[in-house]
């Protein structure tokens, strides 16, 4: 009894087979579709941060001064303080050297970080003025 068992077994899973191959096969045509998004995903936000917002916004309301401090400003008294093991206590003293009065500073800081969080444009141009100061 158990031969015979083991034909018919045999003789269903050849019967299933092609509906198998037919499931793979549609399986990894998902699987290829997926990817192929996934990767058209990754290089449109590549773009975005390689080309598009860096070199088209240089100008705007996130690059207006705050509180009179303007982002080369920001970025000379962010460089300062290396002087100080960038100990962030001292971006006061650093930024009075600099004419700009602590409560200014603090105003202007927080509104930097802010923009150059939100705005990749910011943050290169801060880069840039980071590494001219």
């Amino acid at each position: 009894m158990g031969m015979f068992r083991q034909m018919k077994d045999m003789k269903d899973m050849l019967n299933a087979a092609p509906g198998m191959v037919a499931q793979a096969r549609q399986l990894g045509a998902q699987a290829q579709e997926m990817a192929a998004a996934q990767q058209a995903a990754l290089q449109a936000q590549a773009g975005q941060f390689a080309g598009a917002p860096y070199g088209v916004a240089t100008s705007g309301p996130d690059f207006e001064p705050i509180e009179g401090v303007s982002l080369e400003q920001f970025a000379a008294v962010s460089k300062g303080v290396a002087a100080y093991n960038y100990d962030p206590s001292m971006l006061p003293q650093v930024a009075a050297g600099k004419g700009i009065a602590s409560h200014v500073w603090e105003a202007a800081s927080q509104g930097w970080n802010d923009r150059i969080k939100r705005n990749p444009a910011v943050a290169k141009r801060f880069n840039q003025a980071y590494r001219e100061s």
